[in-house]
């Protein structure tokens, strides 16, 4: 009985004082990184759907408070995000007998650079691409913000996890 406990407790003592911190979520991040910043994600798409900018940067933004310990600050960060949005497109892509689409997708692609100061062999630049399907008999301007929300959603996990999860 004693030494299960002294075997859990060592257990629980070696996992803290490894490689790094490790947050709740899973992410790997070096005792030495306090601080992030995320820097406005431009919309450089050829359609542009006014907030999404906005919603995609306070997306990451939120998920790096939440799911790390790391305070966000303006500048001067040992990690750092920018990027931009270079693709938001509506396409058909169940084509019909009749040549019409019966679904229609939203793609929306970013690249994100992701500079970290004290750890320079983790840097990346790197597209990421998320898309939801749509019956073509929907109104698109309906349903917009909830394909949004999901798509940025999925965006920013791929870009999380590339960062921190070392996927």
């Amino acid at each position: 009985m004693i030494y299960t406990k002294l075997y859990y407790i060592l257990t629980i003592a070696v996992m803290y004082t490894s490689c790094g911190v490790y947050s709740f979520s899973g992410a790997s991040i070096a005792e030495a990184v306090n601080t992030v910043c995320v820097n406005y994600i431009q919309n450089e798409a050829k359609l542009i759907e006014p907030n999404l900018a906005n919603k995609f940067t306070e997306a990451l933004i939120t998920k790096c408070q939440t799911e790390t310990n790391l305070t966000s600050v303006s500048n001067n960060a040992d990690i750092n995000f920018s990027g931009r949005i270079v693709k938001y497109e509506v396409e058909p892509i169940a084509i019909q007998k009749n040549e019409t689409a019966a679904q229609n997708r939203l793609t929306i692609s970013v690249e994100i650079s992701y500079i970290n100061q004290i750890n320079e062999s983790e840097n990346f630049k790197q597209t990421f691409v998320d898309y939801a399907d749509f019956d073509s008999n929907q109104n698109f301007s309906n349903i917009e913000e909830t394909l949004n929300s999901i798509i940025i959603a999925n965006l920013i996990d791929q870009v999380f996890n590339k960062a921190f999860m070392n996927w």
